[in-house]
C-alpha cells in the first residue's frame, strides 16, 4: 500500500506540474499558453501573405499539439476575436451574441502585421523538440508585445486559476513610456464589448471592477441597451431581464433584439411604470450590472506566481528593452558580417590574390597561396579571417570577378557601415532607442484600439430602495400555512422581497421572515405584519401558563436570526391571551377559577406597572391564583380593588392598547389585530 501510495503521489504531481505549466496558466514573458503559441507559430511557418484555411492550420499545429483538434480550433477561435495577432475571413462568431463560428473548413485566417512585426524572430527564438520528436516547437516567442495584459486569459488548472483582464494596448505602451522615464502611472481594463467600469477596487488587479451596460432612455416608456458589460452577452442579458420580469422585479412588455455588429436591444417598459424607474432596477436584478475578480497568476521562471499589473507591466518593460537589444546586436552582427565579406571580395579581386593561384598544382597549395595573399592586406579586415573565408573565396566565378563593379562595392560597404554606426548609438542607450520603438507602435497602431469601455464612478443600486412591492402574502388558517404561495382570508400583506415580515403564534413562538413562499405554524397566528429590523417591534403580551397563572410583560423584539422560531411563552403548553402594541394603557380585569369557600373571585393589574424586559423573560406575575377568564380594560389608571394574597405587589409598570375581547374559559382569545 505504501509503495502505491507513493506512485500514485508522484504521478499526481506530475500531472499537476503539466496541467499547471503546460496547458492552463500563459507565461509570463509572451503571455500565450502552449496551444496559443503553437498556433501562431504555425501560422507563422505558413505565412505567405495570403489567407489560410482554418482546418488546415489546425492540421498543421497538431504536430505540435497532443490535445486534438477541437482544443487547437476552440483556441484559434478566440486568440482571433481578440483582434490583435490574427487576421479573420468568414464567421468567427459573435461576442455580443455569444453565437458561435462557423466550421473551420469554411473560415480563413493570417497573421496581422502587429504580429508579424513583432512577435517573432526566428534567430532568436529557442527551440525545443515536439511531442513526437518529429519537428521543432518554441520555448517561447521573441515577443516584443504586452501580451499578457493587452489579450487578458482566464485558465483553471490543478489547485490554481488565472483571471487577467484585457488592458488597452496604446495605454499599456504609454505606461511603458512611463516607467522607463521613471513617472507614475495607472493601468485599467478595457474590453471590446464596451460598457462602464468603475475601478475603485481594482487594486492594480488584485482587486475586482464593477461593470454596466450603457443604456439609454429614448422616450418615457422605452429604454435601449447599446453596450453591454464584459463577460455577457445579449442572449444571456436578455434572458436575466426576463427572469427578473418574470419574478416582477422589473416591469417591462416587451424586449426587442436588433443586435448586428452593435448591440441594440430595445426594451418597452410596461404600464405604470417609466425609465427612471425601470433604469436602477435594470441595474440591481440583472446581467445589466456586474462584478468581476481578477487574479494574477502567471508562469515566471516555470513556477506559477500571482503578481499585480504595474509589477507585470515593469517586467515587460525590461523584457523589452532586452529584446530590442538582442536584435540590434543580431542586426549589427549580420552587417558585420556582410561588411567583412564585401571587403575580402574586395581585397581579392582589387589587389589580384586571385592570380596568385594560377600556378598551384594541389588544393592545400591553392588554399595556402589565398590565405598568405590575403594576410598581406590583413590591416584592411573588419575582423580576422577563417578558414571559412577561402572557401567562399575561392568559389567566387569567374564572371563575378571579371564584371567586378569597385565603385558600388565601395558604396555599399560604405552604406553598412553608417548602419552600424546607428546600431552601436542605439545600443549606448537603449532607454531612448525603448522609447522610441514605443512612441513607433503608437504612432503605427494606436488609432486601431481606441479605448472602448469608459471608466466611471458607478454608485451602487440600493436593491431594497427600487425594489417593487410585488409579493402577496396571506394566512390560511385551516391549514396553518403563511406566505405567497398560500391563498388565505386573514393577514393579507403586500410586500418586496427584501422586507422582512414577524409573525406571532397562540403558543407564544415567534419568528422574523422574508416574504416566505411557505411557512407552517403549529398554533394558529395572532399577528403577522412588516417588522423593521432597525426599529424593531415593542408589544405586552399577556399569557397563561399550563396551571392557568397570568403574567404580563413589555418587550421589544430587535435581535433575530431570520427564519429561526422564537419562545414568548416560558411553559411550552400556555397560550397567549393579550397582545397589544406597548403604548396601551389601561388594566386588566381578571377572573378566578370558581374554588369552594373562594372570597376573593377577581383581580385587577394596572399596565402601567410594567416596565421593558426580554423576549424570552418570564414576566410579571399578575394574579395570585389560576385565571378563567381575562379581559383588557381600555382607559387610566385603575383605581379598582388590587388582588389579595401572592397578587399583593406583583405587577409593575408598563403601557397598553385597548383590546376589549375577553377570554373565554378555557384561555381562547380572538384576533386583536
Amino acid at each position: 500500500m505504501t509503495q502505491l501510495e507513493s506512485l500514485m503521489k508522484d504521478h499526481f504531481v506530475e500531472y499537476a506540474s503539466y496541467f499547471i505549466l503546460d496547458r492552463a496558466i500563459p507565461d509570463l514573458r509572451d503571455g500565450l499558453k502552449p496551444v496559443q503559441r503553437r498556433i501562431l507559430h504555425t501560422l507563422f511557418k505558413m505565412n505567405d501573405g495570403r489567407f489560410h484555411k482554418v482546418a488546415n492550420v489546425i492540421g498543421e499545429t497538431m504536430k505540435l499539439h497532443p490535445h486534438g483538434d477541437a482544443s487547437i480550433g476552440d483556441a484559434l477561435v478566440v486568440l482571433a476575436n481578440k483582434e490583435y495577432f490574427i487576421e479573420r475571413q468568414g464567421n468567427f462568431g459573435n461576442l455580443l451574441t455569444g453565437h458561435p463560428a462557423a466550421a473551420a473548413r469554411y473560415i480563413e485566417c493570417r497573421l496581422t502585421d502587429l504580429a508579424l512585426e513583432n512577435m517573432f524572430h526566428p534567430a532568436l527564438t529557442d527551440f525545443v523538440p515536439s511531442y513526437d520528436g518529429r519537428t521543432e516547437e518554441p520555448v517561447v516567442l521573441p515577443s516584443k508585445l504586452p501580451v499578457i495584459l493587452m489579450t487578458g486569459t482566464e485558465g483553471i488548472a490543478v489547485g490554481m486559476a488565472t483571471k487577467i483582464l484585457p488592458h488597452n494596448l496604446p495605454e499599456i505602451w504609454e505606461a511603458q513610456i512611463d516607467i522607463l522615464e521613471k513617472r507614475k502611472f495607472e493601468l485599467y481594463p478595457d474590453f471590446a464589448q464596451g460598457g462602464l467600469m468603475d475601478v475603485s477596487e481594482y487594486e492594480d488587479g488584485a482587486g475586482k471592477i464593477e461593470l454596466r451596460a450603457k443604456i439609454e432612455p429614448r422616450d418615457r416608456k422605452t429604454v435601449v441597451v447599446r453596450e453591454i458589460p464584459f463577460g455577457t452577452t445579449t442572449e444571456g442579458l436578455i434572458a436575466s431581464i426576463e427572469s427578473a420580469v418574470q419574478k416582477g422585479r422589473v416591469k417591462i412588455a416587451s424586449i426587442n433584439d436588433f443586435t448586428t455588429d452593435k448591440v441594440e436591444i430595445e426594451l418597452q417598459i410596461a404600464r405604470g411604470s417609466d425609465a427612471k424607474e425601470v433604469m436602477p432596477q435594470l441595474f440591481a436584478y440583472t446581467d445589466c450590472s456586474v462584478s468581476v475578480s481578477s487574479n494574477l497568476v502567471v508562469i515566471d521562471d516555470r513556477k506559477p506566481v500571482q503578481l499585480t499589473v504595474s509589477a507585470i507591466a515593469r517586467t515587460l518593460t525590461e523584457q523589452l528593452k532586452e529584446q530590442l537589444k538582442r536584435e540590434l546586436e543580431y542586426d549589427r552582427d549580420q552587417l558585420i558580417d556582410r561588411q567583412h565579406w564585401l571587403t575580402l571580395e574586395q581585397i581579392f579581386v582589387e589587389k589580384r590574390v586571385y592570380k596568385q593561384i594560377e600556378d598551384k598544382k594541389t588544393a592545400e597549395a591553392v588554399r595556402k597561396a589565398v590565405w598568405d595573399g590575403m594576410q598581406q592586406h590583413a590591416a584592411l579586415f573588419v575582423r580576422p579571417m577563417v578558414d571559412e573565408d577561402v572557401t567562399r573565396l575561392l568559389e567566387l566565378r569567374i564572371r563575378r570577378i571579371s564584371a567586378y563593379d569597385i565603385e558600388r562595392n565601395r558604396a555599399e560597404i560604405e552604406e553598412i557601415g553608417k548602419k552600424i554606426k546607428a546600431i552601436e548609438r542605439q545600443l549606448k542607450n537603449m532607454v531612448k532607442t525603448t522609447i522610441e520603438y514605443l512612441q513607433g507602435m503608437i504612432d503605427k497602431y494606436g488609432d486601431q484600439f481606441p479605448r472602448r469601455t469608459k471608466i466611471t464612478k458607478i454608485v451602487a443600486v440600493d436593491k431594497k430602495a427600487v425594489a417593487r412591492q410585488n409579493l402577496r402574502l396571506s394566512y390560511d388558517k385551516k391549514s396553518g400555512f403563511f406566505g405567497s404561495e398560500v391563498r388565505g382570508d386573514e393577514y393579507k400583506l403586500t410586500v418586496s422581497e427584501f422586507e422582512h415580515v414577524l409573525g406571532i403564534a397562540k403558543d407564544g413562538t415567534y419568528r422574523v421572515m422574508n416574504a416566505p413562499e411557505k411557512v407552517f405554524f403549529t398554533a394558529p397566528l395572532i399577528h403577522a405584519d412588516l417588522f423593521d429590523p432597525d426599529q424593531g417591534a415593542e408589544f405586552i403580551v399577556v399569557y397563561r401558563d399550563k396551571k392557568r397563572i397570568p403574567f404580563a410583560k413589555k418587550i421589544k423584539i430587535e435581535k433575530f436570526i431570520r427564519n429561526r422560531e422564537y419562545q414568548l411563552v416560558k411553559d411550552k403548553e400556555g397560550k397567549v391571551d393579550l397582545l397589544l402594541p406597548a403604548d396601551e394603557t389601561g388594566r386588566i380585569q381578571m377572573d378566578f377559577v370558581p374554588a369552594k369557600r373562594q372570597r376573593l373571585k377577581e383581580a385587577v393589574f394596572d399596565l402601567g406597572e410594567l416596565d421593558f424586559t426580554s423576549p424570552s423573560a418570564r414576566g410579571t406575575r399578575i394574579a395570585p391564583k389560576p385565571v378563567g377568564k381575562l379581559k383588557h380594560v381600555p382607559g387610566a389608571k385603575s383605581a379598582g380593588k388590587k388582588a389579595s394574597g401572592g397578587a399583593k405587589g406583583a405587577g409593575k409598570r408598563g403601557a397598553a392598547k385597548a383590546a376589549d375581547e375577553e377570554a373565554g374559559e378555557d384561555g381562547e382569545q380572538g384576533d386583536l389585530f
